[in-house]
């Protein structure tokens, strides 16, 4: 049964506000007087706010990941059993993290963002997903890297692990919210393709 298109738009209207929560921007302009995008790769997000103060970083991770699952528990709350609305708003959770109408739609990759909104929408797949991501950059120390595999890899994993994910239209959902997390690291692929990409490093402070 196709949802009704007053619920689909609801649901984008909220999870996109709710995404679009520019955590990291506003955690160093408090607590650092600077514009993190200013800053290292000018994002956003939690790896380039750890680069200005580690543990802004953390809280940025923890705070951006949050607003993804917060977007998904409110749709299971109002829309139970209907994953494929979860999965929009887990969608347009990304996509207001990635485009914030805050900040001239300018901002993060959506990774943590999407990271929270997987955790409730398929937790068993996230579980892998984290284990992959810690591997890679554990070995090769890019997190741009391993943030690229663990989220092209994705759809297939939750494929793999949910049955439930068969449904045409939520497989379609959560690989579209994939392409979107990969398209905003278009500038990481070409350096690491050139060998340019920097190695993530801790900094004390």
């Amino acid at each position: 049964m196709q949802p009704p298109t007053w619920d689909i738009l609801k649901i984008a209207a909220y999870s996109y506000l709710l995404g679009s929560i520019p955590f990291g921007y506003i955690l160093v302009r408090i607590f650092r007087g600077q514009d993190v995008r200013t800053t290292g790769s000018g994002n956003i997000g939690a790896t380039n706010v750890s680069r200005t103060s580690p543990v802004l970083g953390v809280v940025t991770l923890i705070l951006d990941a949050l607003k993804g699952a917060t977007a998904v528990l409110i749709t299971r709350m109002l829309f139970p059993s209907r994953s494929v609305l979860l999965a929009i708003a887990a969608f347009m959770a990304i996509a207001g993290h990635v485009f914030p109408v805050w900040l001239k739609f300018r901002g993060g990759k959506g990774v943590a963002t999407g990271l929270g909104s997987f955790a409730v929408l398929v937790p068993n797949t996230v579980l892998a997903m984290v284990a992959v991501f810690v591997v890679i950059v554990l070995a090769f120390r890019y997190v741009s890297l391993a943030s690229i595999l663990t989220v092209a890899l994705f759809p297939l994993i939750a494929w793999a692990l949910h049955p439930d994910t068969a449904n045409s239209r939520l497989l379609i959902v959560l690989t579209a919210a994939s392409l979107l997390i990969i398209s905003k690291h278009h500038e990481n692929i070409r350096r690491l393709l050139e060998g340019t990409e920097p190695r993530f490093r801790w900094r004390k402070g």
